[in-house]
């Protein structure tokens, strides 16, 4: 599985606690045959890869609490679910305040490399953290930052903030930002590529608060610039579909006869269209069905139109997203077909988490405008911008947010604010909320 985790001016699943931290130095900072450096920065990783190995969420609660209240537990305890956990392979360098690493991912044969950079202090705290996989055949190279490298990426992610960035005003204070940062000397001690990916992603959301743009390192040589992917991409991201069940979960019928479905992305009907009809076909005489996207984040506008199908008995309008570059707008409705029975008039309820995002977020949004669905379970995480990825050169490209949704019900969306539950729980409250709330409903029909 191709993943990225990244963060700026905060670690992704960066943690650390005292008691632990003690322990490990006790054990000697070593993983199997692998011994981490006794630095700041192999200090915090020794105590996040046993942390997050455990699977402990009140571990990761107070590592966050400790180091990085800007980070998420909740999206740490997706993660390691999705990985298996890490295991060391290796170190591939290491300074007092940044430590890279090679790691597998222990439910796959994924090969990922990371990097962490950390403040120094009593305790040390992550100033950025990201893991990226290797792609299979990728070569690796060292790149060291320069100020003609640092100066060709500005001048990149400029370019294409310019010319795609939904808010044309807001495309240029961001340029404007990391430009006066580049001038003032504030990027050059940055050294490491995804080290100045993940600062140029804090001042580029600094400005903007868009948590769909950042810009992304690769420590091997990206292809260049194609339209469309590959016929290896393709056959890679259906491997990868596959062997992740194109993240659908769980689907069960719980007792009162309540469908119940937790699938954690909106993959591309055209590679995983057929999972989700056997999912929905297999709730088809449900009374009531609940979807769990507490750990859902987000995909492709066309999945949601298929499952939000099956909800309606008539043609629904359910999202416009509204294009900059183009000046156009596009309508998506349910589709005229589906496969199977529909639950039209069949309660639905949607689960949504703080780390619900994007897509995710616009299936709930749409059904509760529509009043077709009760969300119930935290606000979620506010990215109503789809994005689209612009190579810079061999190692960095940006991703921008291109466009922005505009329901036709509201004639907004749920960007920077999130989507606001019907009924507020807390996320792990949330499903069995759902039932209670499903049976009531039931009975009084």
């Amino acid at each position: 599985m191709t993943y990225l985790r990244t963060s700026s001016g905060s670690g992704i699943y960066s943690v650390l606690a005292r008691l632990c931290l003690a322990w490990l130095f006790a054990a000697g900072l070593a993983f199997g045959q692998v011994s981490i450096p006794s630095t700041p920065a192999g200090q915090v990783f020794a105590t996040w890869l046993e942390t997050f190995n455990s699977g402990d969420r009140a571990k990761m609660d107070a590592y966050v609490k400790t180091v990085d209240p800007n980070e998420s537990a909740d999206m740490m305890m997706v993660f390691r679910n999705r990985t298996g956990g890490f295991e060391l392979l290796g170190i591939e360098s290491s300074e007092p305040l940044l430590i890279r690493v090679r790691l597998k991912e222990k439910a796959s044969p994924t090969v990922a490399l990371g990097t962490l950079q950390v403040k120094d202090g009593r305790p040390a705290t992550v100033e950025s953290f990201g893991i990226r996989a290797i792609p299979p055949g990728a070569v690796i190279e060292n790149v060291k930052v320069d100020a003609a490298e640092r100066q060709r990426v500005i001048d990149g992610v400029g370019a294409n903030l310019n010319e795609f960035y939904v808010f044309p005003e807001t495309a240029k204070k961001m340029q404007a930002a990391v430009e006066t940062h580049l001038k003032h000397g504030d990027y050059d001690a940055i050294s490491d590529g995804s080290v100045f990916a993940s600062r140029l992603t804090k001042d580029l959301r600094e400005v903007s608060h868009d948590k769909h743009l950042n810009v992304i390192y690769t420590p091997f040589k990206q292809p260049p610039e194609q339209h469309g992917p590959s016929a290896e991409d393709e056959a890679r991201m259906r491997k990868e579909m596959q062997q992740i069940n194109c993240g659908f979960e769980k689907v069960e019928i719980l007792p009162g006869n309540i469908g119940y479905l937790k699938f954690n992305m909106f993959a591309d009907p055209d590679v995983c269209g057929a999972t989700a009809i056997a999912a929905m076909n297999f709730l088809a005489h449900v009374d009531a069905i609940i979807f769990d996207l507490r750990e859902n984040g987000g995909g492709d506008p066309a999945m949601i139109a298929l499952i939000s199908t099956y909800l309606f008995d008539e043609s629904t309008h359910l999202n416009d997203l509204y294009t900059r570059k183009d000046d156009s707008t596009a309508q998506y409705w349910t589709l005229p077909f589906v496969p199977g029975s529909r639950l039209g008039g069949k309660p639905a309820f949607v689960l949504t988490s703080h780390t619900t995002f994007s897509g995710a977020e616009e299936f709930s949004y749409n059904l509760k405008n529509l009043k077709r669905a009760t969300i119930v379970g935290e606000t979620t995480g506010g990215g109503a911008h789809p994005v689209d990825g612009h190579r810079i050169d061999d190692h960095f490209r940006v991703n921008v947010p291109f466009a922005r949704a505009v329901n036709p019900v509201s004639k907004t969306n749920w960007e920077g604010t999130g989507v606001t539950p019907d009924v507020p729980v807390k996320a792990a409250d949330a499903l069995e909320t759902a039932e209670k709330l499903a049976a009531e409903k039931l009975r009084a029909n």
